[in-house]
Protein backbone atom coordinates (compact mmCIF):
# COMPACT_ATOMS: atom_id res chain seq x y z
CA UNK A 1 0.00 0.00 0.00
CA UNK A 2 2.85 2.40 0.84
CA UNK A 3 4.50 1.71 -2.51
CA UNK A 4 1.19 2.22 -4.32
CA UNK A 5 0.66 5.61 -2.67
CA UNK A 6 4.25 6.56 -3.45
CA UNK A 7 3.85 5.78 -7.15
CA UNK A 8 0.48 7.53 -7.31
CA UNK A 9 2.04 10.62 -5.75
CA UNK A 10 4.96 10.40 -8.18
CA UNK A 11 2.51 10.14 -11.05
CA UNK A 12 0.65 13.24 -9.89
CA UNK A 13 3.96 15.05 -9.52
CA UNK A 14 4.90 14.10 -13.09
CA UNK A 15 1.54 15.35 -14.38
CA UNK A 16 1.94 18.72 -12.66
CA UNK A 17 5.58 19.00 -13.70
CA UNK A 18 4.68 18.27 -17.31
CA UNK A 19 2.08 21.02 -17.65
CA UNK A 20 2.87 23.97 -19.89
CA UNK A 21 2.19 26.27 -16.93
CA UNK A 22 4.81 24.59 -14.74
CA UNK A 23 7.42 24.35 -17.49
CA UNK A 24 6.90 27.93 -18.57
CA UNK A 25 7.00 29.35 -15.06
CA UNK A 26 9.69 27.23 -13.41
CA UNK A 27 11.78 25.66 -16.17
CA UNK A 28 12.16 28.36 -18.77
CA UNK A 29 14.69 31.05 -19.62
CA UNK A 30 15.17 33.59 -16.89
CA UNK A 31 14.05 31.28 -14.06
CA UNK A 32 16.29 31.83 -11.04
CA UNK A 33 18.38 29.12 -9.40
CA UNK A 34 16.17 29.24 -6.31
CA UNK A 35 12.84 29.35 -8.13
CA UNK A 36 13.62 26.46 -10.46
CA UNK A 37 14.76 24.03 -7.77
CA UNK A 38 12.22 25.15 -5.16
CA UNK A 39 9.31 24.44 -7.48
CA UNK A 40 10.55 20.86 -7.86
CA UNK A 41 10.98 20.49 -4.12
CA UNK A 42 7.46 21.70 -3.36
CA UNK A 43 6.25 18.75 -5.44
CA UNK A 44 8.69 16.41 -3.65
CA UNK A 45 7.38 17.58 -0.28
CA UNK A 46 3.89 16.65 -1.44
CA UNK A 47 5.10 13.14 -2.31
CA UNK A 48 6.78 12.76 1.08
CA UNK A 49 3.67 13.97 2.92
CA UNK A 50 1.55 11.43 1.04
CA UNK A 51 3.91 8.64 2.15
CA UNK A 52 3.91 9.88 5.75
CA UNK A 53 0.11 10.00 5.71
CA UNK A 54 -0.28 6.39 4.58
CA UNK A 55 2.39 5.25 7.05
CA UNK A 56 0.44 6.95 9.83
CA UNK A 57 -2.77 5.25 8.72
CA UNK A 58 -1.01 1.87 8.80
CA UNK A 59 1.22 2.24 11.87
CA UNK A 60 -0.51 4.87 14.05
CA UNK A 61 2.84 5.59 15.72
CA UNK A 62 5.49 7.82 14.16
CA UNK A 63 8.24 5.88 15.92
CA UNK A 64 7.17 2.79 13.97
CA UNK A 65 8.18 4.52 10.73
CA UNK A 66 11.27 6.28 12.11
CA UNK A 67 9.84 9.81 12.41
CA UNK A 68 11.86 10.43 15.53
CA UNK A 69 15.47 11.38 16.27
CA UNK A 70 16.37 7.85 17.28
CA UNK A 71 19.16 6.70 19.54
CA UNK A 72 22.24 8.57 18.32
CA UNK A 73 24.68 6.39 20.26
CA UNK A 74 23.03 3.09 19.31
CA UNK A 75 25.41 0.17 18.83
CA UNK A 76 26.30 -0.52 15.22
CA UNK A 77 26.16 -4.07 13.96
CA UNK A 78 29.73 -5.11 13.04
CA UNK A 79 30.72 -5.12 9.36
CA UNK A 80 34.23 -6.52 9.06
CA UNK A 81 34.95 -5.27 5.54
CA UNK A 82 34.06 -1.72 6.61
CA UNK A 83 36.27 -1.91 9.68
CA UNK A 84 33.31 -1.86 12.08
CA UNK A 85 34.14 -4.00 15.09
CA UNK A 86 31.92 -5.21 17.94
CA UNK A 87 31.27 -2.52 20.53
CA UNK A 88 31.29 0.41 18.08
CA UNK A 89 28.42 2.91 18.01
CA UNK A 90 26.72 5.23 15.56
CA UNK A 91 27.89 8.17 17.67
CA UNK A 92 31.31 7.73 16.06
CA UNK A 93 30.60 6.03 12.76
CA UNK A 94 27.68 8.30 11.87
CA UNK A 95 30.05 11.25 11.51
CA UNK A 96 32.66 9.12 9.74
CA UNK A 97 30.15 7.89 7.17
CA UNK A 98 28.60 11.34 6.63
CA UNK A 99 31.96 13.02 6.03
CA UNK A 100 33.22 10.14 3.88
CA UNK A 101 30.07 10.31 1.73
CA UNK A 102 30.52 14.06 1.24
CA UNK A 103 34.19 13.58 0.35
CA UNK A 104 33.34 10.80 -2.10
CA UNK A 105 31.10 13.25 -3.97
CA UNK A 106 33.41 16.26 -3.57
CA UNK A 107 36.52 14.78 -5.22
CA UNK A 108 34.93 13.75 -8.55
CA UNK A 109 32.89 16.97 -8.55
CA UNK A 110 36.02 19.11 -8.34
CA UNK A 111 37.72 17.02 -11.01
CA UNK A 112 34.71 17.25 -13.33
CA UNK A 113 33.91 20.95 -12.92
CA UNK A 114 37.37 22.31 -12.13
CA UNK A 115 36.01 25.53 -10.62
CA UNK A 116 38.32 28.51 -10.26
CA UNK A 117 38.47 30.49 -7.04
CA UNK A 118 36.54 33.27 -8.77
CA UNK A 119 33.72 30.89 -9.71
CA UNK A 120 33.51 29.51 -6.16
CA UNK A 121 33.33 33.04 -4.74
CA UNK A 122 30.68 33.94 -7.30
CA UNK A 123 28.59 30.92 -6.24
CA UNK A 124 28.79 31.65 -2.50
CA UNK A 125 25.66 33.89 -2.45
CA UNK A 126 23.73 30.78 -3.54
CA UNK A 127 24.93 28.82 -0.49
CA UNK A 128 21.79 29.49 1.63
CA UNK A 129 19.66 28.09 -1.20
CA UNK A 130 22.04 25.12 -1.52
CA UNK A 131 21.68 24.33 2.20
CA UNK A 132 17.90 24.62 1.99
CA UNK A 133 17.74 22.31 -1.04
CA UNK A 134 20.03 19.76 0.63
CA UNK A 135 17.85 19.87 3.75
CA UNK A 136 14.64 19.30 1.81
CA UNK A 137 16.08 16.66 -0.52
CA UNK A 138 17.60 14.63 2.32
CA UNK A 139 14.34 14.82 4.26
CA UNK A 140 11.96 13.89 1.45
CA UNK A 141 14.11 11.10 0.02
CA UNK A 142 14.66 9.56 3.45
CA UNK A 143 10.90 9.47 3.90
CA UNK A 144 9.92 7.77 0.65
CA UNK A 145 13.10 5.85 -0.25
CA UNK A 146 13.96 4.64 3.26
CA UNK A 147 11.39 5.09 6.02
CA UNK A 148 8.44 3.89 3.94
CA UNK A 149 9.98 0.66 2.63
CA UNK A 150 11.90 -0.23 5.80
CA UNK A 151 8.91 0.37 8.09
CA UNK A 152 6.77 -2.04 6.09
CA UNK A 153 9.14 -4.57 4.51
CA UNK A 154 11.50 -5.43 7.36
CA UNK A 155 8.91 -7.31 9.38
CA UNK A 156 7.95 -9.32 6.28
CA UNK A 157 11.24 -10.16 4.52
CA UNK A 158 13.82 -9.28 7.17
CA UNK A 159 16.51 -6.66 7.65
CA UNK A 160 19.10 -7.73 5.08
CA UNK A 161 16.64 -8.23 2.23
CA UNK A 162 14.92 -4.92 2.98
CA UNK A 163 18.24 -3.08 2.98
CA UNK A 164 19.20 -4.69 -0.32
CA UNK A 165 15.90 -3.72 -1.94
CA UNK A 166 16.13 -0.10 -0.79
CA UNK A 167 19.74 0.04 -2.03
CA UNK A 168 18.73 -1.22 -5.48
CA UNK A 169 15.71 1.09 -5.55
CA UNK A 170 17.76 4.16 -4.61
CA UNK A 171 20.60 3.28 -6.98
CA UNK A 172 18.28 2.80 -9.95
CA UNK A 173 16.39 6.01 -9.16
CA UNK A 174 19.63 8.00 -9.23
CA UNK A 175 20.87 6.23 -12.34
CA UNK A 176 17.66 7.07 -14.20
CA UNK A 177 16.86 10.52 -12.84
CA UNK A 178 19.67 11.76 -10.62
CA UNK A 179 23.39 12.24 -10.32
CA UNK A 180 25.98 10.83 -11.00
CA UNK A 181 25.04 9.16 -14.30
CA UNK A 182 25.95 5.69 -15.55
CA UNK A 183 26.98 2.65 -13.54
CA UNK A 184 28.60 4.92 -10.96
CA UNK A 185 25.15 6.40 -10.45
CA UNK A 186 23.92 2.97 -9.36
CA UNK A 187 26.84 1.81 -7.22
CA UNK A 188 27.57 4.96 -5.20
CA UNK A 189 23.98 5.86 -4.25
CA UNK A 190 23.17 2.16 -3.83
CA UNK A 191 25.94 1.65 -1.29
CA UNK A 192 25.02 4.89 0.46
CA UNK A 193 21.38 3.76 0.61
CA UNK A 194 22.40 0.47 2.22
CA UNK A 195 24.48 2.34 4.79
CA UNK A 196 21.77 4.90 5.53
CA UNK A 197 19.13 2.19 5.81
CA UNK A 198 21.35 0.34 8.25
CA UNK A 199 21.60 3.48 10.38
CA UNK A 200 17.83 3.96 10.30
CA UNK A 201 17.09 0.42 11.42
CA UNK A 202 19.77 0.30 14.10
CA UNK A 203 19.13 3.74 15.62
CA UNK A 204 15.36 3.46 15.07
CA UNK A 205 15.26 7.07 13.96
CA UNK A 206 15.77 9.76 11.33
CA UNK A 207 18.73 11.80 12.61
CA UNK A 208 21.74 9.82 11.39
CA UNK A 209 20.12 8.84 8.07
CA UNK A 210 19.30 12.47 7.41
CA UNK A 211 22.79 13.76 8.25
CA UNK A 212 24.57 11.08 6.20
CA UNK A 213 22.34 12.05 3.27
CA UNK A 214 22.50 15.80 3.86
CA UNK A 215 26.28 16.34 3.71
CA UNK A 216 26.85 14.83 0.25
CA UNK A 217 23.71 16.62 -0.95
CA UNK A 218 25.31 19.94 0.02
CA UNK A 219 28.19 19.10 -2.32
CA UNK A 220 25.80 18.05 -5.11
CA UNK A 221 23.69 21.20 -4.94
CA UNK A 222 26.70 23.46 -4.62
CA UNK A 223 28.05 21.85 -7.78
CA UNK A 224 24.79 22.88 -9.48
CA UNK A 225 25.36 26.41 -8.18
CA UNK A 226 28.89 26.37 -9.61
CA UNK A 227 27.59 25.26 -12.99
CA UNK A 228 24.91 27.94 -12.85
CA UNK A 229 27.34 30.82 -12.33
CA UNK A 230 29.89 29.26 -14.68
CA UNK A 231 27.46 29.16 -17.59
Amino acid sequence: MVLAVFYLALGLKALIRGTAWFQGRFNGPGVSFFQGFMAEFVLDIGVALAVIAILWVIKRDRRAFFMTKGRLDAPIEPVRWLGIKPGESWKTFGWIFACAAALAVLVPTILAIGPSTAIVVKALPLLPAVLLFATINASTEEVYFRAGPLATLTEIIGKNQSLLLTAVFFGLAHWLYGSPPGILGVLMPGFLAWLIGKSMLETRGFAWPWLIHFLPDVVVFFSYALLRVKA
